[in-house]
């Protein structure tokens, strides 16, 4: 089985910053992408950033310019800049990451979220 697990949402104000982990561990023999969706209430789940296991880097249009994803393979684990935060930025953020398990098998694995809060 794998685990994916999100940390470092919480309440901030608007112009503000935060800073999203995403750690995935268990039956890994390999990850070539992972990435950071948002869900907000009333709205479907959205792409924020992906990242390839090479680097390739994938954003979704509002956070362009805000937000920065990095990696580091050997940890299996993501992260999520985000400044300049806006009220709009608010949502359920959920870590993804695509999995190839030791039995050499693909599967997606979702994190249980963090939820982010922009507020003045």
């Amino acid at each position: 089985q794998v685990h994916v697990v999100e940390s470092g949402g919480g309440l901030v104000e608007p112009g503000g910053s935060l800073r999203l982990s995403c750690v995935a561990s268990g039956s890994i023999f390999r990850i070539n992408l992972m990435g950071w969706y948002r869900q907000a209430p009333g709205k479907e789940r959205e792409l924020v950033a992906a990242i390839t296991s090479g680097g390739i880097t994938n954003y979704g249009d509002s956070v362009k310019g805000r937000f920065t994803i990095s990696k580091d393979n050997a940890k299996n684990t993501v992260q999520l800049q985000m400044n300049s935060l806006k009220p709009e930025d608010t949502a359920v953020y959920y870590c993804n990451a695509r999995v190839q398990q030791i039995d050499y098998n693909w599967s997606n694995f979702w994190g249980q979220g963090t939820q982010v809060t922009v507020s003045s």
